[in-house]
């Protein structure tokens, strides 16, 4: 994921969290062919969906347990941010609310998700090194 979290407004990562990432996992890998590296979590395994061709990671599936349990269960875009603190007041004060976070991503970042005034769900995240 580091990788697009350098420019703020970048798509930085798209992941989905569900209640059995292991059958998603395999769904994904047979409609899309995506090949799967494992991401230890200590006590289970979230996946990263990377590309037949190069390797590269692309999204993650991800169980719906610990930090990720309140997540909603759809494809979820990580958008780059400058000042998450001030981006979530900005969402507020705009008609928008969070919906989970803010919380830590390990080293990489805080991030949040939020719900704007339609509806939809976006995750933003502020990179630790920008």
């Amino acid at each position: 994921m580091t990788e697009g979290l350098s420019g703020v407004g970048a798509i930085a990562w798209v992941d989905l969290t569900v209640p059995d990432a292991q059958v998603v996992r395999d769904f994904y890998h047979r409609v899309v062919g995506w090949t799967v590296t494992e991401v230890d979590l200590g006590g289970y395994r979230d996946y990263c969906m990377n590309r037949p061709d190069t390797g590269a990671s692309v999204a993650g599936v991800c169980w719906a347990r610990g930090s990720n349990a309140d997540l909603p269960p759809q494809w979820l875009m990580y958008v780059t941010v400058g000042d998450l603190d001030e981006s979530i007041q900005a969402c507020v004060a705009n008609g928008g609310a969070v919906v989970a976070g803010p919380k830590q991503m390990g080293s990489q970042g805080r991030y949040c998700v939020i719900r704007d005034p339609a509806g939809a769900v976006l995750a933003l995240i502020q990179a630790t090194h920008p």
